[in-house]
Parts: C-alpha cells; structure tokens; sequence
C-alpha cells in the first residue's frame, strides 16, 4: 500500500486551561461563560479527569475576533491632506 492511500494528518496540539487563558487573554470563566453559550470553541474530553481544546480551534478563534475588531477597508475614510 502506498503512503497516498492515507492522507497525511498534521499533528494536534491539545491546550490545557492555563494556556489557552495565556493565549487569549481571557479568565477561565470567561472562557467557560463563552463556552457555555456557543461563542468559544468546545473542550475535548481527554480522560475522564481532564479536558483541553485543540489548539488550531482556539487559534481560528482568535483570527475571528481580530477580523472582527478591525474596519473594514469599504469604512475607511481616505486621508487628505
């Protein structure tokens, strides 16, 4: 069989509370009031005593809000001089 047969999957990176509130900037419960209302991505069951979220969500996540903060290119007035 060749390694074409199976797509290569990047490696996931799992991120504990403590670095994923280092990384946003946010208290963990924010980060679980966010969760609870579908506006953070979800934890991941790891085992049955400890959860994480998968770091390329939280990272998207970030993306987003900072697309979000920022104008749009149509809403900037141009500068005259």
């Amino acid at each position: 069989m060749s390694s074409d047969a199976h797509p290569r999957i990047s490696a996931i990176q799992i991120l504990r509370l403590p670095q994923v509130c280092q990384r946003t900037g946010l208290s963990r419960a924010m980060i679980y009031r966010l969760q609870a209302a579908q506006r953070f991505p979800q934890s991941v069951k790891i085992t049955a005593f400890a959860t994480g979220w998968i770091e390329e969500e939280v990272q998207a996540w970030l993306v987003q809000r900072i697309e979000q903060s920022r104008p749009q290119p149509s809403t900037i007035l141009p500068i005259t001089a």
